[in-house]
């Protein structure tokens, strides 16, 4: 499984040797020196990652975390950033920026493939929380401010994270509702709050699970990856 990866360094020397130390790791890069173009395409194009240089022409590596936390497409994924500065403050300013790693600078081999190591394993999991399965079953859905508002639904597919079912019931994008549905590998029921996160045609609703129990999204996982399989 390859992995798509953007790095922004505005010394090509560096954006070299990264290329040559990730791409054998299973990753594709894409490498950039114009912090202001990648900013752009932060906006429109998907990544499972980042590579940042601190110390860049306007937007920096800080702003352009910033930015990549408020992307549409781009959000939740890892970011790294290379800085040559180790010091409390620095590493406090990436993370209110969104960065998830530092790598300083310089670095060795064995540094660099061990945060893309890491960087990889996080990747992983949040593609496992996308991951979707046809599934077939009744959905009892309560919803209103007492909970005393209910439909019957059946699900499309299910994964570790939410559930398709159709019809939508009338709920609304935002919409918090408890959901009541069974999964073949276990006979008691699932009951999970969830949060709607859109609408597909043409009577479909997509909701995202909330503080499911554990038991009850390892019965999710083990139907959509076997059992005893993890990533």
């Amino acid at each position: 499984m390859d992995f798509r990866i953007m790095a922004v360094d505005d010394e090509p020397e560096i954006l070299t040797l990264v290329k040559t130390l990730v791409e054998p790791l299973g990753m594709s890069i894409l490498t950039s020196s114009n912090s202001r173009e990648a900013a752009e395409m932060v906006e429109t194009e998907v990544f499972d990652g980042f590579l940042l240089d601190a110390n860049m022409p306007c937007p920096d590596g800080f702003e352009l975390a910033k930015r990549i936390r408020h992307s549409p497409v781009n959000s939740k994924v890892p970011i790294a950033l290379l800085t040559g500065y180790d010091d409390v403050e620095t590493m406090r300013k990436g993370f209110q920026a969104g960065v998830t790693f530092f790598l300083g600078k310089p670095f060795t081999r064995d540094r660099a493939c061990g945060l893309f190591t890491a960087m990889r394993g996080m990747i992983l999991r949040e593609k496992r929380q996308h991951a979707r399965l046809p599934y077939r079953a009744p959905v009892e859905c309560h919803w209103g401010e007492m909970g005393d508002r209910v439909f019957k639904a059946e699900s499309i597919n299910v994964g570790e994270g939410g559930m398709l079912f159709a019809p939508t019931g009338g709920l609304d994008v935002g919409d918090n509702i408890r959901l009541e549905f069974t999964m073949p590998n276990r006979r008691k029921a699932i009951r999970t709050q969830a949060k709607v996160l859109r609408h597909e045609p043409p009577n479909r609703i997509a909701v995202q699970f909330a503080a499911i129990d554990p038991d009850d999204q390892e019965a999710i996982r083990e139907y959509i990856f076997g059992r005893g399989e993890t990533l």
